[in-house]
Order: structure tokens, then sequence, then C-alpha cells
């Protein structure tokens, strides 16, 4: 069985003594604990490590101030020799004026947590960070409590989409190609030995083969909804706008329902890690903030029901109502769309043919360990694109970043621009256009056009992961919603550039904020135009959605009262 090594290292004999005690009265029972004195004897421990072949050094902890080197210093040499390693640098109390090398630390990539030396037992909040970086580790594990196992064609389309939903989605799943050993045992157990695939086996044992999303989202319990009667609001996607929406209208005893042609978290789902939003120094992964978001919204009473596309919306009197595919309506008194928009696509038929067989549109989450020794390319120039290249780099052997433009940071945020700089596996070819793409049932390489010469080359490439652009989700809208030329919803002042209000604008009364031009129907997000495009920014907005929201109920109540 593998070790699992939690590794410390101090030059202060007291302050080690103090952190090794912490860590063996905690985690002793499921991890072994190594304690060194010196940066140069942990280093010669952790090669020594390296070479058993059997362990995982899953937390490195190693003190700023040491003689030898400093802690950042310590770190770097020790990720060489065990990349995955999680690494915290442990400061001093009450030395955070100091704080410049380390936040450099941080922006580059150098170090995934920093915390105080550990006080005198017990220290909460040092184990508070132990298990937080514990808990990651397993999530990236194969699960070990399943709700459901997938056995599937490594490169094929279907099988990638089903795994990045339940990525995704937060639910635990194993999965194993058919020609594997294991792959093959499960299937001749549920004697579907050839498919189709993917075959799903639930935790009770139901065996579902190839089924569609709707039957898969039924049998995996992911549609808690009651649709009864009339809902107070229904949000329309589940992205960060939708669930900060859902939250603020349930904890205020809104009935409400989230919906969603997809599944929970929307594009931000996607993000490896997001660093800039406020109350995260470190980051936390667009999918680990949604589910927590989705956590908050049940627990006010908020229903869902995802992998189910939205087709329609119509109103009959002050009464809302939304079709979906099925061919089911909910009824409503308002509409929040919060629907986001997608990556735009490559629209090169080489490379569509292979999406979900090497061709990846999105950050790469459900994909990065499978691209483990592979050279692989990321297109797009946003925070989304760094972030994907940036969790990219821990697994594959080399990254490349294909940008249109002449310049990174004039489209990504300055930390990550920094944190590319700073990583020696990912290069960046500016004034760079994919123009073709091929490969026998999966990327195998792309053809790539230098804007600047005009000169094409051919490169081998195990997998491309695109993230340019956005396009919003409206098309199913009705007319009576108007957008602007690029299909963005708009809302309340923009509905009247020139000023005109209420009945001059064509709508009853004049819109409240971030109202459509339907009445009751609210836009929030990346959907709405001339939004921000970033995660703080479209919480804000669904919260405020949720106060235009009772205005507009209020508004009905006294129609009500006026007949």
């Amino acid at each position: 069985m593998t070790k699992q090594i939690l590794l410390a290292v101090h030059d202060q004999a007291g302050e080690l003594d103090i952190i090794q005690r912490e860590l063996i009265s905690r985690y002793a029972t499921d991890y072994e604990i190594i304690s060194e004195r010196s940066a140069a004897s942990a280093l010669q421990r952790l090669d020594a490590l390296r070479a058993a072949g059997d362990v995982q050094v899953l937390v490195l902890f190693a003190a700023q101030e040491m003689t030898e080197m400093t802690g950042i210093e310590y770190l770097r040499r020790a990720h060489e020799l065990h990349p995955r390693a999680q690494r915290v640098l442990l400061i001093p109390w009450g030395n955070r004026s100091a704080s410049r090398p380390i936040l450099k630390a941080v922006s580059l990539g150098q170090i995934d947590r920093y915390a105080t030396v550990p006080s005198p037992p017990p220290d909460e909040n040092f184990h508070h960070l132990v298990t937080e970086l514990l808990r990651e580790r397993q999530q990236h594990r194969q699960a070990q409590r399943t709700v459901v196992t997938v056995i599937g064609e490594r490169w094929a389309p279907r099988s990638h989409e089903f795994r990045d939903l339940l990525q995704r989605g937060g639910l635990p799943f194993a999965f194993h190609t058919a020609d594997s050993a294991e792959g093959r045992a499960l299937l001749h157990q549920v004697h579907c030995p050839a498919g189709p695939f993917p075959v799903l086996i639930r935790f009770d044992g139901q065996v579902l083969t190839n089924p569609t999303n709707e039957q898969a989202a039924t049998a995996l319990g992911v549609r808690h909804s009651s649709e009864e009667g009339t809902f107070d609001v229904v949000v329309v996607g589940s992205g960060p706008a939708g669930l900060s929406a859902a939250v603020y209208a349930a904890s205020e005893g809104l009935r409400t329902i989230v919906v969603d042609r997809d599944t929970i978290g929307g594009q931000a789902g996607t993000s490896s890690l997001i660093r800039n939003y406020l109350g995260f120094p470190l980051g936390i992964s667009g999918a680990e903030l949604t589910n927590r978001a989705l956590d908050q919204a049940w627990s006010f009473g908020a229903e869902t029901s995802v992998l189910r596309p939205a087709t329609g919306l119509r109103t009959d009197g002050s009464d809302l109502f939304v079709a979906f595919a099925d061919g089911t309506e909910i009824t409503t008194r308002a509409v929040v769309l919060a629907t986001g928009a997608s990556y735009q696509r490559l629209g090169i038929p080489g490379l569509e043919s292979l999406v979900g067989a090497g061709v990846f549109y999105g950050g790469g989450i459900t994909e990065a360990q499978a691209m483990e020794g592979q050279h692989v390319y990321v297109v797009g120039a946003g925070n989304s694109a760094g972030q994907a290249a940036v969790h990219l780099a821990k697994y594959a052997q080399r990254v490349t970043i294909l940008v249109r433009g002449g310049a990174l940071d004039a489209t990504m945020s300055d930390y990550l621009v920094k944190t590319i700089e700073a990583t020696d596996n990912i290069d960046v070819r500016l004034d760079t256009t994919i123009v073709e793409g091929h490969g026998a049932g999966r990327l195998e390489e792309l053809g790539l056009r230098n804007n600047t010469t005009g000169q094409t080359l051919t490169v081998p490439a195990a997998a491309l992961f695109i993230l340019i652009g956005a396009q919003p989700h409206t098309a199913w809208l009705p007319e009576g919603i108007r957008r602007d030329p690029r299909g963005y919803i708009l809302t309340d002042s923009d509905l009247a550039p020139t000023g005109a209000t209420g009945a001059e604008a064509g709508q009853p009364r004049p819109p409240f904020q971030l109202e459509t031009s339907m009445p009751g129907v609210f836009a929030a997000g990346d959907v709405r135009h001339g939004s921000v495009k970033r995660v703080a920014s479209a919480v804000g907005e669904g919260g405020i959605s949720i106060r235009s929201v009772h205005q507009h109920l209020a508004h009905l109540r006294e129609n009500d009262e006026k007949r």
C-alpha cells in the first residue's frame, strides 16, 4: 500500500517539536509524519522518497526563516522532486509586516498556502488548513465512496461529457476504460461486455447504458424539484449569478427553483482556481465555490432541476411560464435569467469532429490528470485560459498557450501573467492562430499560423483546451426580450438609450434595476449586456436581481388589491 506522507522542516528545535506534535496528534493514524531539522536533510529525504517509488508526499511544511536557505527556496527545490505535493510556508507570529516575499511567492506559484507556526496545542486554525489540503487531495483522487461508476471508451466524446458533468456537479464518481482490467470485470458483472457505452453503474447496482442526460439526471437524483403550483421566482442558470439569486430569494422566503440546461456551476464551474474572489486569498476551484453556493441555496429551501434545457418563456396575465425540452412548464411570478455565456467555437471542422476526443471547450479539470507526460495546448488570453494552463501544467509535461494578439497582459490579470511566467513548463505563443487539426479517433496534431509572418507549421498535440470569447445562451428567448446585436440581454436603462422610460419605452411602468423588456423578467451575470464578466460582479447582480423581484411582486400585489 502506498505510504502517504506529511513532511515538515524547521531548524529551530522547539518550534519543530510543536509542529511535529500537532501533526502526529491528528494525522498519524492515516499518514506518516516526517520531521527534519534542516532544509538540506529534508531535500535528501525527499530525494530518497522519490527513488522509493511507493510513497506519496502530500504536504510539505517549511519555516520561512531558516539559516541554510529560506523556506521559499526550499519549497521551490522540493517542488522539483515532488511536484504534486502541496507547499505550506510557515511564518512566525506577528511577522506579516515582512509579507512582500511571501505574497510574491504566492503570485509566482512557488507556494500553495502560508500560515503562522502552530501555537501550543491544540492550534485549530493550523488544523483547519491541514484538513482543507488533505480534503482537496482526496477530491482529486478517485473517490472511494462513489455515487456512480462510469465505464467508457477513453477518447469517446460521450464518455468525456458524462465525466465532465459529474465533475462539475460535485458527484463522486469512478471512471474505468472499457478495455482496462477493472472495466472489463465490471462490464462482465453487469452483463454489458459490449456496451453500448458509456455504461453507468449506480451505487445501488442500477445500470444505465448510454443514457440521455435527462435519464442520468433522474437516476442520479440531481432533480430535486417539486413543481406543483406557482413559484415566486424561477432562476434559469446555475452559475454564480443564478446561485446568488437563489440564495437571496430562498433566504428571504420566496418559493424558488433553479433550473439549468447543463450542470451546476456554469462557466465558472470549469475554472480550476479562482484567486481574485473576495474571501479566498489563496483561491478556490470554481466547482467547489459553486457547489458550496448550491448547498447554501438548498439550506434555505431552494429547489433544483439540472440537465434540463429551457426552450421558451411566455406570459399570461401576471403569470410567467418557463417551458422545457421535455414538454413541461413551470409557472412563476418572476424569472431571473442567469444563463451566462459559453466559450465560442473555433469552427474548424477537423477539430469540431474531435470534441471530447482530445479537443475540449473549457478548463480541462476532468482531463488534467490524463495529460501526464503530454504536450497540450490552451487557446485563449483571458483569466480562464490562464487558470487552465496553470492547472494543466501540474500534470502535463508541457503546456503552450496560443494567443491571437501580441500580448498576454492586455486581457489577463497580472497575478496570472506572473504565475505563467514563473512556471517552467508553460510556453506562450503570441500572434498565433489555429488553422487546422487532425487525428485518427483523437487529436494528434495542430496547424498553427503566425499572424505576423503568415507562416504555418504543424505540431504534435495530445490535447487542445479552448477558452476564447463568449456567446450568450439567449437564442431560446422570445422576441419580446430585447437583446444587443451579439445576443446579450438589455436591462433597465439600456432599454431606452434616449431616456424614454415606462410607457414611452413600451412598458406599463419604468423597469426595475436589471429588469428586461418583459416585466417580471430580470437578467444577471454574464448574459446581461454590459456585465463585467467576473464572478464577484455576477454574485452581486444575482443579489440585486432579487431586490428587484421583491419590487415587482409588491407591484403585482398592489395591482391585485386595486382590482
